[in-house]
């Protein structure tokens, strides 16, 4: 690994300053994937910075546990079902990173000898607890008490010694890259597992690959003073490819291109950066292929998720039509100018001669104000449309740091949605993060949970 080290170290963190990687964002990042005692299909987080990775690993595991799996209890699942479930979630992510099948896939774990346990350095009372981490655990039992993330031993092992006992390992096929992840359980679950696995995807994506798709090539993928991950990197994990920005396509600004998501993503993403109007997240990742998105706050990324198929089913006409309309309203202001309404009605293929669209001008803007409404436009063409969604339907919240959840605890927060139409809803529920986050895919939900508090995004 050494002749990457510097490039993956640059691409990471940044060109550290003279004092370098601050230790304790360092050991944010130090720890595996393991899951909440309480919630066996949930992983836990246990400091802030890591859900960049952990986030859209845990919407992929459901994705795989809802949807791909038989057992009709989703939220049950024994020890060997976990390794099963996560190592191919591992292998499904590194595939969708591989951007030349002919190059292989790349995992990076520890050098012969290197792990933690085995370090020189590491103080006795940390080795032997190491050791029941490291070492597989026979089968079929559950695992010791004291196998918990080791942040006494990442301490201790430090920046600059983690990446010199590093191993890179080059698999050729898809076959051989699940046989190895599968292999590999016990290093991802171990101390470092997440950095191993997130260094295994750059590697496997390509570093220049990875400079060509960011916006800013200066940014690093983890920012250095709060230890943040960028969107770079949560893109780079959901859908393959390192890109800055969450709209659709390709954009011109200023001469330059800029990239966004290419196509539809198989786990979605919203942000509550949107409700702010900061940015605007397109259908390739508000409409999914499954019914899970990653919730981003200003500082963590959560997981919002159902069963409901229909939540993705191809767009209704009057999804289509407010995609359209919005699309002439970069602002997000709810209105265009009247200008525009011939434009708009052009390019959902209605009925677009003048005489019509000055009818339509006068009675959409009876007062002569110059602007056309969304509410009203969508009534007058798309009047009583069924979208296909049920009236109410199981909702559930994911948050993986422990004092975020109630009483402590990493578990789904469940509650029922209900998506209404244009009109006042008959339900108003609270004004939350969370609410605010979804409504930037569904304007007019209301979420009922069953917990006295709404669950957090942060």
């Amino acid at each position: 690994m050494s002749e990457l080290n510097k490039e993956v170290v640059d691409l990471v963190w940044g060109k550290p300053t003279s004092g370098g990687v601050s230790a304790s964002i360092f050991r944010r990042w130090t720890q595996g994937f393991l899951f909440s005692e309480n919630e066996h299909t949930a992983l836990e987080q246990f400091e802030g910075g890591p859900c960049a990775v952990i986030a859209p690993v845990q919407a992929f595991l459901l994705k795989n546990v809802l949807f791909n799996r038989e057992s009709s209890n989703w939220r049950q699942m024994s020890e060997e079902e976990q390794k099963t479930a996560l190592c191919s979630t591992l292998s499904e992510i590194l595939e969708s990173a591989c951007s030349s099948p002919s190059a292989g896939f790349c995992l990076v774990t520890w050098a012969k000898g290197q792990s933690p346990h085995t370090s020189t350095h590491i103080n006795s009372q940390t080795q032997s607890q190491s050791q029941t981490q490291d070492m597989p655990a026979p089968e079929s039992s559950q695992p010791p008490q004291e196998e918990q993330p080791l942040a006494v031993a990442a301490e201790d092992l430090g920046f600059e010694r983690f990446h010199s006992a590093l191993h890179k390992r080059t698999v050729m096929s898809v076959s051989g890259l699940r046989e190895e992840v599968l292999s590999l359980y016990h290093a991802w679950r171990g101390c470092c597992g997440v950095l191993l696995f997130l260094y295994s995807v750059i590697l496997t994506k390509g570093i220049e690959n990875i400079r060509n798709e960011i916006q800013d090539t200066l940014e690093p993928l983890i920012d250095p003073v709060h230890g943040h991950g960028s969107q770079s990197l949560v893109n780079l994990l959901v859908t393959g490819h390192a890109v800055s920005n969450v709209w659709d396509g390709d954009r011109e600004c200023s001469g330059m291109k800029l990239h966004g998501i290419h196509k539809q993503a198989s786990v979605g993403f919203l942000t509550l950066m949107e409700s702010l109007r900061y940015c605007k997240v397109g259908a390739f990742l508000k409409s999914p292929k499954f019914p899970i998105w990653i919730l981003g706050s200003e500082t963590h990324l959560s997981v919002f998720f159902t069963k409901e198929m229909s939540l993705v089913g191809p767009e209704s006409p009057s999804e289509q039509a407010r995609r359209v309309f919005q699309s002439f309203d970069p602002e997000d202001n709810g209105f265009i100018p009247e200008s525009l309404l011939e434009d708009v009605m052009k390019a959902l293929d209605l009925v677009s001669e003048p005489e019509y669209v000055s009818l339509v001008k006068s009675k959409l803007d009876p007062e002569s104000l110059g602007i056309i409404l969304l509410g009203p436009f969508l009534l007058e063409f798309f009047p009583d449309q069924d979208s296909g969604i049920p009236d109410s339907f199981p909702v559930y919240h994911y948050n993986g740091l422990k004092q975020s959840n109630h009483n402590e605890r990493v578990e789904y927060v469940e509650g029922t949605a209900l998506v209404l139409g244009f009109e006042d809803p008959m339900v108003r529920t609270d004004d939350t993060p969370v609410k605010r986050c979804l409504q930037t895919r569904w304007p007019y939900i209301e979420l009922l949970w069953t917990t006295d508090r709404s669950p957090s995004l942060n």
